[in-house]
């Protein structure tokens, strides 16, 4: 009995101090303490208004969540920064009496990362996401929303995935 303990107590330990090297969140350990989000201006041809402060905040809130990095408004040792491009709406399939079976909602944001701890970190880039809705549904309301939320969160993660997960 006295060796089934002992062996639970050393697998437990043995498991618990894996965890020096990982996180759940999939984020290499960072020297830095603090990140900043600079707001992510619309410059898309066609805007909507609002997606630019949902994004900055998408942004702001994912980083928050899956690291223990603080906020600052300036001064950040992790820095993002950039706009968003593009915002489009594209007719995919049609039907036989030429109307749109389907449409897409596109929109790219083109970040610069700057980490001032390790500068071969940095990047600048473009990330793009889509979202698909019927043809006969308008992109507004519930169908807007759901749309957006999809993409920033798509966006967000690949974001993070590029500049803090390393994948």
């Amino acid at each position: 009995m006295k060796k089934t303990y002992y062996l639970i107590a050393f697998f437990s330990l043995f498991m618990l101090s894996g965890c020096k090297f990982y996180n759940f969140t999939g984020a290499k350990p960072v020297d830095a303490k603090t990140f900043q989000v600079n707001f992510f201006h619309n410059n898309a041809d066609l805007v909507e208004p609002g997606i630019d402060r949902e994004f900055t905040l998408a942004l702001q809130d994912l980083i928050m969540n899956q690291t223990n990095l603080n906020l600052v408004s300036n001064g950040g040792e992790l820095v993002y920064e950039g706009e968003i491009v593009d915002y489009r709406i594209t007719p995919m399939t049609a039907t036989a009496d030429q109307q749109a079976a389907q449409n897409r909602l596109t929109i790219r944001i083109n970040v610069r990362f700057t980490n001032k701890k390790k500068e071969t970190d940095d990047f600048e880039k473009p990330f793009e996401f889509y979202y698909d809705f019927p043809g006969r549904d308008l992109p507004t309301g519930s169908v807007l929303n759901e749309a957006i939320k999809t993409i920033f969160e798509r966006i967000t993660q690949d974001i993070f995935n590029d500049s803090l997960a390393k994948w």
